[in-house]
This record gives structure tokens, sequence and C-alpha cells, in this order.
């Protein structure tokens, strides 16, 4: 059998009158074919027959791996559970009013949220990252807050790597970048002395953000032209002497110079030029109805293989037109943490909202719309065909 290197892509005859393209990127597999494209499962655990046929049968199984077993994953989780968002401190965006003079400053890392409990690595929502063995040794017995990182400008591979299944090589690439300890008590000074003798001499891959005090308004500013001049998402400022609180706190402030939205994949717009035969852009819908293309951030293969129509994405802009238009909007990447949620969700192609089915024997739907909850039955013509499910098993 053959196989494709990390960042080849060749091109196999379908059904189609064009071929479809398979892809390697950092260990995840795509294809452009309607089966690929159309399952309802994150891209990095799809196959389909023309993946089967160039890598095998047995290694397509490898890759995607299996869920890890129940026993495995209760003897691992101490102060969370599957499915159960750990305990961590979340930030509000700055005010550009407040004075951060004295406060902790660091680099916001574009990389994936991570909570090391003492045995096991968590989302923010609470699945569990499937990291090698080598990767957790030498992490202490203790909850940590931090980041799995690849680097500046490597969000969506960092992503691609870190929810595989198959404990791959690829995690080589990846760091853990601790910045707190959730289960310590004390003032940020004291946990940020306790966390350096933690992690002293540690494996490379994990390692201490580090904090520098702010002095005033021009080194913010200063600071945060360094950052996002490197390819850095912005910075984080935290407040002297707070304590580690669960949910949104105002100790905690994230400072950018651009904003993030997310919206909904409606429409794939065709390419010119270079981009003739790919996607060009995606035409994209906010919650309040109102739509715009998103051409630019999109890499080769995500143009060959765009999001799929229903997905939803984030996107950064400068600022809104007075028509409440996102300007200059530049792709980040697929929502995971809604596709962490549930594989089985669809939009209502009657009023946008997200649908989420409970499970696939059982089906309980909820409409969340502009702040009210409806019965499912108000919309069945609208997810029936997307969730391929007939009027029977829905009712």
């Amino acid at each position: 059998m053959g196989d494709l290197a990390d960042g080849e892509s060749i091109e196999v005859k379908g059904s189609a009158a064009t071929p479809y393209v398979l892809r390697n990127v950092g260990g995840a597999y795509s294809c452009s074919c309607p089966a690929w494209r159309n399952q309802n499962r994150p891209p990095e655990s799809r196959t389909c027959k023309h993946l089967k046929a160039l890598r095998g049968a047995a290694a397509e199984e490898e890759r995607l791996g299996s869920p890890p077993s129940p026993t495995a994953t209760s003897s691992a989780a101490s102060s969370t559970s599957e499915g159960k968002a750990p305990p961590l401190l979340l930030a509000h965006s700055w005010d550009n009013q407040t004075d951060l003079s004295g406060w902790w400053m660091s680099e916001k890392l574009d990389g994936v949220r991570a909570y090391w409990d003492g045995r096991q690595l968590w989302s923010r929502l609470g699945n569990p990252f499937l990291a090698p063995d080598w990767f957790l040794e030498g992490l202490p017995a203790v909850p940590l807050d931090g980041e799995l990182w690849g680097g500046r400008r490597q969000f969506q591979r960092t992503v691609s790597i870190v929810r595989r299944q198959d404990r791959g090589p690829h995690w080589r690439e990846i760091r853990f970048v601790v910045f707190d300890a959730p289960g310590e008590t004390s003032g940020f000074e004291a946990r940020q002395q306790l966390l350096a003798a933690q992690l002293q001499g540690s494996p490379e891959h994990l390692e201490l953000h580090p904090q520098e005090p702010c002095r005033g308004l021009e080194h913010l500013k200063s600071e945060l032209r360094r950052v996002e001049g490197l390819g850095g998402e912005g910075l984080m400022l935290r407040q002297p002497g707070s304590r580690y609180e669960v949910g949104r706190s105002h100790t905690l402030l994230k400072v950018k110079s651009f904003f993030d939205g997310e919206a909904l994949v409606v429409g794939h717009q065709p390419g010119a030029g270079r981009h003739a035969g790919r996607l060009g852009a995606l035409l994209v819908e906010l919650v309040d109805g109102k739509r715009f293309s998103v051409g630019t951030g999109l890499s080769d293969a995500e143009r060959h293989s765009p999001p799929p129509l229903g997905s939803l994405i984030t996107f950064r802009y400068q600022e809104l037109s007075n028509a409440g238009i996102p300007r200059f909007p530049s792709y980040v990447g697929v929502r995971t943490d809604l596709a962490e949620l549930t594989p089985l969700q669809a939009v209502c192609c009657l009023c946008r909202a997200v649908m989420t089915v409970d499970s696939k024997s059982s089906v309980s739907i909820q409409l969340t719309h502009q702040g009210t909850e409806q019965a499912w039955q108000a919309h069945p013509q609208c997810w029936l065909s997307q969730l391929g499910l007939s009027q029977e098993q829905a009712t």
C-alpha cells in the first residue's frame, strides 16, 4: 500500500468528472470526495474508500484508533471526568481603559487549552487528549493549566495533531506551555514560584510560560506590536496577587488589536486565477443573518477540502462596517469546541439555529434561536435530511 508524506497530496479518479484530492497535513488525512466531506464527525476522525484504498484498511483503522475504554477513562480522571468541563479560569477582554501597570504580562498563545489533572490531559470541554506516554512522562502529579502549542501561525496544524486518536509521532511538534496551578489557593506570584520549582528539570516539551510586569500603556502597546509582528495572537494580563478562580474573571484580561468572531458556512465560492478549480472564499453567515465572504487565511489544503456547509468557523477582523459587516475577515479554523460537544450537529435551514442531537437511538433536539428555546418539531423538514434520519427514527 502507498501513503502520503506530510504535506503531500495526490489525485485519484472517482465517480465525479474531476479527480478527488487526497492530502496529509500533520498526519490528518483528507479527501475532497463527498463521502469524506459530508460525514458528521471531526475532520481528523473521517475516512473514505479512497483513503482506505491508498493506505490500506488496517492503516486507517490504526490512524483513527478507538475511544478509550470506560475503565481507562475513569482511572485516569481525578478532578474531572470525560464530558465534564475542567475547572478553568477564563479571561475577559481589556476595556482599553483599565490601568494595567504592575499587572503580569505574557504572550497569548494561539494553541489549544489543556488541563492536566495529575494523570490525564483534558480539553476545555472535558474530552481527553490522547497524548503519547512519553509526552506525559515528567508531568507532576498536580493540576496544571496550560496550552498545547505548536508555535505561532500553527493553530490548524496544532489542532489536527492533538485531536488525533493514535498517539502518533506528530506530538513531537507540540509543547505543553504551563501558565497556572489551579489546585493552589495562594496568590499569582506564589503559584508561579511553585510552578518554577515543580517544572525544574522537566522534558523540553514541558515549559513554564514567561511573565513580565507591565510598566504602563506604552510598554503594553510596544509589546503587543512586537508579539503580533512575530505572528502571535496578542497578550494576556494577570492582576498581581490574584487567586485562581473558576469561570470568567476580570483578574485575567486578553489584549488584542483585532477581534474574533464565529460564523456559519453557508456556501463555497469558486476561486479564480491561481485558485481556479478550488475554493476561492467561504460564504458565511452571522447569527443576525448578515452574510459576507472569508477568502484569506485559508491554506491550499483547506481550499481543496474546505470546511463543509453547516460548520461553524472562527475568523478575525479589524472592525465592523456601518452595516455591521466585519472588515478584512481572515479565516482561523473550524470551531472544534462545538465539534467536541456532539458529532451530530446540524443547522436549521430556516432560522440557522444550531441543532444538537443527544443520541442516535433516542433523538432529542433543542433549537436555541435569539435566546428562546423551541421544540425540534418546529422545523422537522429542515434537519431530517441533514442528519440522515427518517421520521420514524426522530419520533
